[in-house]
């Protein structure tokens, strides 16, 4: 009994030796086969190009505006919170074609902008106006809008700085419960 179970825990032995050693070289194999497809593609064809990508060329001069802004920073000073702060940043467009602002985002819910909504012609003035609301903040304040137009570069930023002093703590309504 001893005998057979012996012999056949050799014969496991062996077999599973014998296995591990075909795949071996199976596995060495297809690495080989492997490595050879990679050679060929490196030699023989070019950069394959994603199906999602989208083919880009430079964009035509004639079709573009372009703004030229005396200032893209307006410093507000020092101001009280609850203040809001407006300025109007005026532009030339200094391209070939209509300029035609698409859309203007602000960097925070505190700053609104508005603009002119028509194309404005080669040589022509427009404007970004942005308003800045303080209350609620204090410190250092640069709120910022980002203008997305037919430009290059297609985004241009303009920006406000300026700081905020917090009201008076007597004056300021409590936070949190109160003790009476």
């Amino acid at each position: 009994m001893k005998i057979n179970v012996i012999n056949m825990a050799v014969f496991s032995v062996m077999l599973a030796l014998g296995t591990s050693c075909n795949q071996k070289s199976d596995q060495d194999e297809k690495i080989a086969a492997l490595e050879q497809k990679i050679a060929q593609l490196e030699t023989n064809s070019p950069v394959a190009t994603p199906v999602n990508a989208q083919a880009t060329q430079a964009a035509d001069p004639s079709t573009l505006g372009s703004f030229s802004f005396p200032e893209e920073e307006y410093d507000f000073g020092v101001i009280n919170e609850g203040k809001v702060v407006e300025h109007i940043f005026k532009f030339t467009n200094n391209g070939q074609a209509p300029l035609v602002i698409s859309n203007i985002t602000a960097s925070c819910g505190c700053t609104s902008p508005d603009w002119s909504k028509a194309p404005v012609k080669p040589g022509d003035e427009g404007f970004v106006k942005v308003v800045f609301n303080s209350s609620a903040k204090s410190g250092a304040q640069a709120p910022t809008v980002s203008i997305q137009a037919n430009t290059n570069p297609a985004v241009t930023r303009l920006r406000l700085k300026g700081t905020v002093t917090p009201k008076i703590a007597g004056a300021a309504t409590p936070v949190g419960p109160v003790k009476r």
